[in-house]
């Protein structure tokens, strides 16, 4: 067996790729699987931890970043900026072995973490010195802080993108790629808000009446749409590149649909439905309830389409909370069992159906519909 320091000093001096070593890694991972773990093939493997050495690490790694942060904020009170940037440094020469060196998934994942908070806190205590923003007691002061908050935001999430995508060509943990869409996003809410607020001033765009705004707020909901589906596209786009999940790709996947599913869910929900914007509250009527039943149709599909229950369970929590409250509510009205009771049965229900019969349901549902030129460009159909 090749040791991980072999490997590494074999992709500095330009023998094998970084792609290739991330290859050789995979086929190590798939070799030391027991001969009767996924022998259906039917498991969505995430390598979110290694095994009990690697949550061995992660406890340590926990106990000294935390014992670190301790011991800085006794011999600097209340130098917040420094003791952040010093965690962050902390951080990234810890993941210099940990991931590094020994490939240590969940110990990774944690020091990332802490790494991109360190960095958010730097980052923001340096966006407000250099642009100090104050509680606006007035409309008129609120909309001063235009150029201030614009500036500020762009450093902070900019920041965050920038430090987070350093930490990742470096040391490439998958969660990362959940936080870049998640920034990304952010960012992209404040230059639509900051274009608006532009287009009201210059006149362009007209400033709604109070009673407009129910649809206002209906229309902004195509923002947070528009970037679920990128994000959804993108991780497609990753799946389709490893339609075996052999690399870090795959993972870095999984997280981006685990972003992209609640950006999606609730705004189709809401535009569909007509139903109310900020809590997604059902009126009783067919057409809410058939919407309800295609949108749940469409999204059971399309995770079986892509393999990934990752998108799914999102998607059954969100409507098991508000969508199939109506769907329940008569029969819980009639028999005088909780909705809550009834909503758990049926989500529960549905997770369990799925989950004991994936690849069935899939290959029943999905090997069935979709040409064979479509199904050559998606995971494969476990037999």
């Amino acid at each position: 067996m090749i040791s991980s320091e072999t490997l590494e000093r074999a992709v500095a001096g330009g023998v094998i790729s970084a792609a290739q070593r991330e290859r050789l890694y995979a086929m190590e991972r798939t070799a030391a699987l027991p001969p009767d773990e996924d022998a259906d093939g039917s498991e969505e493997n995430l390598r979110l931890i290694g095994g009990g050495n690697d949550l061995f690490v992660t406890v340590g790694t926990v106990l000294v970043t935390a014992g670190f942060y301790f011991v800085l904020t006794t011999l600097m009170p209340g130098q917040t900026l420094w003791i952040a940037g010093l965690v962050a440094a902390f951080s990234w020469a810890v993941a210099e072995i940990v991931t590094r060196q020994h490939r240590m998934k969940l110990s990774s994942t944690v020091l990332s973490l802490a790494f991109v908070t360190a960095v958010a806190v730097v980052l923001g205590l340096t966006a407000l010195e250099r642009y100090p923003i104050r509680m606006p007691e007035t409309i008129w002061q609120l909309l001063a802080l235009r150029s201030t908050l614009a500036w500020a935001g762009y450093l902070f999430l900019g920041g965050i993108i920038a430090a987070v995508i350093v930490y990742f060509l470096r040391f490439r943990v998958p969660v990362l790629a959940g936080v870049i869409a998640i920034a990304a996003t952010l960012l992209a809410f404040l230059q639509t808000a900051v274009l608006l607020y532009d287009g009201v001033s210059s006149g362009s765009v007209t400033m709604p009446a109070m009673e407009e705004m129910p649809q206002l707020l209906r229309a902004s909901l195509y923002m947070p749409l528009v970037c679920g589906l990128v994000v959804f596209a993108v991780a497609v786009a990753l799946d389709i590149h490893d339609r075996e999940r052999r690399t870090i790709w795959s993972d870095c996947a999984f997280w981006l649909h685990v972003v992209s599913a609640p950006m999606l869910v609730h705004p189709l929900f809401i535009l569909s439905t007509g139903q109310d914007v900020a809590f997604g509250r059902i009126e009783p009527g067919t057409g809410a309830t058939v919407m309800l039943a295609a949108l749940i149709l469409g999204f059971v599909y399309v995770a079986l389409a892509i393999d990934r229950r990752s998108l799914l369970v999102p998607t059954l929590a969100y409507f098991g909370s508000l969508g199939i409250y109506y769907l329940v509510n008569t029969a819980a009205n009639t028999t005088g069992i909780p909705p809550f009771a009834l909503i758990l049965l049926a989500v529960g229900a549905l997770i369990i159906f799925f989950g004991a019969g994936w690849q069935r349901i899939r290959r029943l549902i999905v090997g069935s519909t979709l040409p064979t030129s479509v199904l050559d460009r998606l995971p494969p159909i476990k037999a």
